[in-house]
C-alpha cells in the first residue's frame, strides 16, 4: 500500500446551493469536467473540491528510460525524494577540525595553504567540500564563544 500510487477522479458535485435559504440543494453535476485546465467546472462552474473524489490504484508503469534532469532527486521507490546523506564525525575529528578551522580563521579562501588543507582533510578522513560545509555551519558557534569573550574584556578595561 505504502509505495501504490493513485488515480483520482472527481464525480458529482456536491456543493449546497441552498445553503443561505437553510434547505439542501445541488446542482445535478454528475462528472467534473476540466475547463482550460483551470479548477473550476466547465458544467456547472463550481470549484473541484465541490465534487466528490474517487481514488483508484494506477496501473503499474515502465519506468522511464530517462528522467528529466538525469533522474537526480528520485529514490528506488519512484516517490520523487531522496533522503541526503548526512555526515557523522567522531570526536577526535571534530577537535581536529575545529582547532585547523581556527587556525585558519574559518575561511577557506587562502590559495597559498591549498596544500596543507588537502594534507589534513586526507589525514582527518573527510573531503574538502564536506570540511568547508562542516567551517559554515560551525563557524558562528565557536568565533562567538572567543569574540564574546574579547568583547567582554575589552569593555571592562
Amino acid at each position: 500500500m505504502e509505495g501504490e500510487k493513485w488515480n483520482s477522479v472527481y464525480r458529482e458535485c456536491l456543493r449546497n446551493h441552498a445553503a443561505s435559504l437553510g434547505s439542501y440543494a445541488t446542482d445535478g453535476c454528475g462528472e467534473f469536467t476540466v475547463a482550460g485546465g483551470g479548477l473550476q467546472c466547465a458544467a456547472c462552474g463550481c470549484h473541484r473540491n465541490f465534487h466528490r473524489k474517487v481514488k483508484y490504484p494506477a496501473a503499474p508503469e515502465s519506468p522511464p528510460a530517462m528522467e528529466y534532469g538525469g533522474g537526480r532527486g528520485v529514490d528506488e521507490s519512484g516517490s520523487g525524494s531522496k533522503k541526503r546523506f548526512r555526515s557523522k564525525f567522531t570526536a577526535d575529528q571534530k577537535e581536529k577540525m575545529l582547532a585547523f578551522a581556527e587556525k585558519l580563521g574559518w575561511k577557506l579562501q587562502r590559495k597559498d595553504m591549498d596544500d596543507e588543507i588537502e594534507r589534513f582533510c586526507a589525514s582527518v578522513g573527510v573531503s574538502r567540500q564536506i570540511f568547508k560545509v562542516w567551517m559554515h555551519n560551525h563557524k558562528n558557534n565557536s568565533s562567538s564563544s572567543s569574540a564574546s569573550t574579547a568583547n567582554v574584556s575589552s569593555l571592562t578595561q
